[in-house]
């Protein structure tokens, strides 16, 4: 459809679209036009990618002479590519209505390990594995001299594409990932570097978060976007939690040991370059007395991770000159590695700030803040001298050089906290020395800075007001929309107490009750022998899943459930989950019906879907709450009371509730879709911790859906799946159901009992024998069809 907004017409593909999606575009168009910032918390499954993807390019048409450029950021490949399938979508709709005049160029940008199409590379186990492989390949000196030497490997699709670099167009539309790849194959060409080279030319790139706020990849990848881009932040209900990962550092003694083995090596390799090319050491000193800006322009196979903080102008300071030298420079990453592993022999647990931090480093090892300050941008500059090709077997001497940099650059927002052990395995001696960042609007303030429209969107990013102080900004516009509906397609329930009365809860000092055990395993036992298709649980944490999965074994409640359902659990091994995953889903088509064990803040939670027939009842059991004895998070809490004003129970209780609004909201996916949500503690009863719930959650959570004991939620249940044609007590419901499996092909033979018990007692039937049945069927608008089902035996 085609519709005039204020003074930009619209072109949306689809035929029909939703009040709250008008009303979304509606303000963000206004956003737009105020070349401003904005928060939109938009309802699960109404439509918000291909509401956002159509005003901002129907915004961009609509101002030929002022394009703007859309940098869509998500936080999963799987997201990425569904962002992309609705963008064709769309472009193919405009180029229908409008022609060549329509015509744009998106991509998707994604590391080596995703685009990568030669086997000798890819095959590589790890990101970091498959990025060294391809920088032996492709670096400028590695190149060189397979001009002379044969013998030298290269890759042949970076070969053929740079033959033709400078004059390479990608023609227009819009690629997947999958596209990039065969459009390679094709034309034995590099995707990843073809993608990468097309970035400043395509008017819509889509690529991870990691792209836009992690400082070290930024700086290569988003350096040249114009001020004019609108930035979009999907699903980001987690953003504060990506920005602050972009700016903390881990150091463990592994770390320590594997830094010191690369500065052996490097030393090695300074003696060899002293005897054969001083002259390129000599070289590099004079472009450091300059300043490390004036390395001049790095080919594209040679940058490779910018500063983790410097800002611009510094780089154009000249390096400390102890540490201009490279024989002198090491010295002092020796001493720096020297003195954190005499800090990680610590027995107690040590907390400080960066000042004192830098000041102790400077006593005890010589080595001041510039010096630091440093230490990143001058071993990336020694390792291009170097010509280090192995930058996966230098991992660790980067994570050291990280961590000096970040801590001589920020003197607020970060603490630095030294463990012996973990607190919840304290017999086990693993030290670790954390640079933890507490303020997440260090990492995105410069996207902030730089860009005149940034759009932060998801399905829960309640309560709304939370995220511009968290994030230290001042958003035009700031809404939470609801749901429009015809009729309920969800049902949330509050479960306080099991069948015996005792109150349900993950409280710590309830968890591991037997009652609350055997009344969460009933509760489920119940479901299962009532919804059909998929039901999905998720838990608190790991260990708490794997306790109460023991526990109900032993009680024999799982051999229980496994006789209406098969039951999949979610691992930290990702091959494992996947398996999984793909199994629940056949046990879902098959009509056998299965239940997915997750775990809140998993892989899972946060990017699987469970739509239709995957997911037509979700289970949270418990409140995720974070370790709340994390010394982490102690201390980000002391520093967002202390700098925000925000408290401790506030945040936690907000982060805790949007995790368990992620979590039941994987069950629907569309409006088109239904399913049932249990908040299984009682807890949940609580205004203060409910009222934290999307209001698009509790604009259908009812009064009589609270504080229900688990024959109450069974008959809500029940009545529910009557109401959409799935429940048990209805036999037309169930026969209606039935059809739908015969009718695609999956007979399920192993119901065949059941099947014979329920087709006596049915009043539609015309005739049955051991192999088919003949029924009329309501086929909706009071018409009847006669329907012949075969089913195995």
């Amino acid at each position: 459809m085609k519709f005039q907004m204020e003074d930009v017409t619209v072109y949306f593909p689809y035929d029909h679209i939703y009040p709250e999606q008008y009303h979304y575009m509606l303000d963000l168009k206004r956003a737009l036009d105020a070349k401003g910032h904005c928060l939109l918390e938009m309802p699960t499954g109404t439509g918000k990618t291909i509401a956002l993807l159509s005003l901002i390019t129907s915004y961009s048409l609509s101002k030929p002479q002022n394009p703007i450029k859309l940098l869509y950021c998500t936080r999963t490949v799987h997201e990425m590519e569904k962002t992309l399938a609705e963008l064709r979508l769309l472009h193919n709709y405009q180029l229908k209505h409008l022609g060549d005049s329509a015509k744009i160029l998106a991509i998707g940008l994604s590391s080596r390990k995703n685009l990568c199409i030669n086997p000798n590379v890819v095959s590589a186990n790890s990101r970091d594995s498959v990025d060294a492989a391809c920088r032996k390949r492709t670096a400028s000196w590695v190149r060189e001299l397979a001009i002379t030497n044969p013998n030298i490997e290269t890759c042949g699709f970076f070969e053929g594409f740079e033959r033709v670099a400078d004059n390479v167009i990608l023609p227009a539309g819009v690629y997947t990932l999958q596209d990039l790849r065969a459009y390679g194959k094709m034309k034995n060409w590099c995707p990843y570097y073809l993608a990468r080279r097309m970035v400043p030319k395509a008017n819509v790139v889509v690529y991870s978060y990691q792209y836009m706020l992690d400082p070290k990849v930024a700086g290569i990848i988003s350096k040249e976007m114009q001020r004019e881009c609108v930035v979009v932040f999907d699903e980001a209900h987690n953003i504060d939690n990506v920005c602050i990962e972009a700016l903390s550092v881990s150091v463990r003694r592994q770390t320590l040991e594997g830094a010191t083995r690369n500065l052996s090596k490097m030393a090695q390799e300074i003696d060899r370059l002293k005897k054969t090319d001083a002259n390129r050491l000599r070289q590099e000193y004079n472009r450091l007395v300059d300043g490390l800006a004036q390395r001049g322009n790095l080919p594209i196979t040679d940058a490779w991770l910018a500063n983790p903080a410097l800002p611009d102008d510094i780089l154009k300071e000249a390096v400390p000159g102890n540490i201009r030298k490279a024989e002198h420079f090491l010295p002092v990453l020796r001493r720096l590695v020297q003195y954190l592993k005499g800090r990680l022999e610590t027995e107690n647990v040590e907390k400080e700030g960066p000042v004192s931090f830098v000041a102790s480093i400077n006593s005890q090892a010589g080595i001041d803040q510039k010096m630091l300050k440093f230490c990143y941008d001058r071993l990336q500059s020694l390792m291009l001298t170097l010509e280090i090709t192995d930058t996966d077997e230098f991992l660790h001497i980067q994570t050291v050089c990280d961590f000096a940099t970040l801590v001589g650059t920020y003197s607020r927002g970060f603490s630095i906290i030294i463990e012996p052990f973990d607190e919840r395995m304290p017999h086990i001696p693993d030290p670790v020395l954390q640079l933890s960042c507490h303020d997440a609007s260090l990492a995105i303030k410069p996207v902030f800075d730089r860009f005149q429209s940034v759009v932060i969107t998801s399905g829960t990013l309640s309560p709304i007001d939370l995220y511009p102080r968290l994030l230290n900004f001042h958003p035009v516009i700031s809404r939470s929309f609801t749901m429009s509906l015809t009729r309920d397609c969800i049902c949330p329930m509050v479960l306080t107490r099991g069948s015996d009365q005792l109150p349900v809860s993950t409280k710590f000092d309830m968890r591991s009750d037997l009652g609350v055990v055997r009344n969460y395993g009933r509760l489920l036992l119940e479901m299962v022998a009532t919804v059909p298709d998929g039901i999905v649980c998720f838990f608190v944490s790991y260990s708490y899943m794997d306790g109460i999965i023991n526990s109900w074994n032993e009680m024999d409640i799982l051999k229980e459930i496994m006789q209406h359902k098969l039951v999949f659990i979610e691992t930290q091994d990702v091959v494992e989950t996947t398996l999984a995953l793909d199994n629940y889903r056949k046990a879902c088509d098959c009509g056998r019906g299965a239940v997915f064990f997750s775990v809140a803040r998993g892989k899972v939670a946060e990017g699987i879907d469970f739509d239709r027939h995957y997911g037509r009842l979700v289970i949270m059991y418990g409140i995720p709450f974070q370790y709340t004895l994390s010394r982490i998070l102690l201390a980000r809490l002391e520093y967002l009371r202390e700098t925000f004003q925000i408290k401790e129970g506030d945040f936690l209780t907000f982060d805790a509730l949007r995790q368990a609004a992620q979590c039941v909201g994987r069950v629907i996916r569309s409006k088109a879709d239904y399913g049932m949500m249990i908040f299984a503690d009682k807890r949940y009863s609580r205004h203060d911790k409910r009222s934290k719930l999307p209001g698009w959650i509790l604009s259908h959570l009812r009064d009589a859906h609270l504080n229900l004991s688990t024959d109450m939620a069974l008959h809500i249940a029940r009545e529910f799946l009557v109401l959409w044609g799935c429940g048990c007590s209805s036999s037309e419901k169930w026969l209606n159901h039935m059809i739908r499996l015969v009718t695609a092909e999956r007979k399920p033979f192993c119901l065949r009992k059941t099947w014979k018990t329920w087709l006596e007692a049915t009043p539609w039937i015309c005739s049955f024998d051991d192999s088919s049945v003949s029924v009329y069927s309501d086929v909706g608008f009071g018409a009847k069809a006669l329907v012949i089902i075969t089913y195995g035996n």
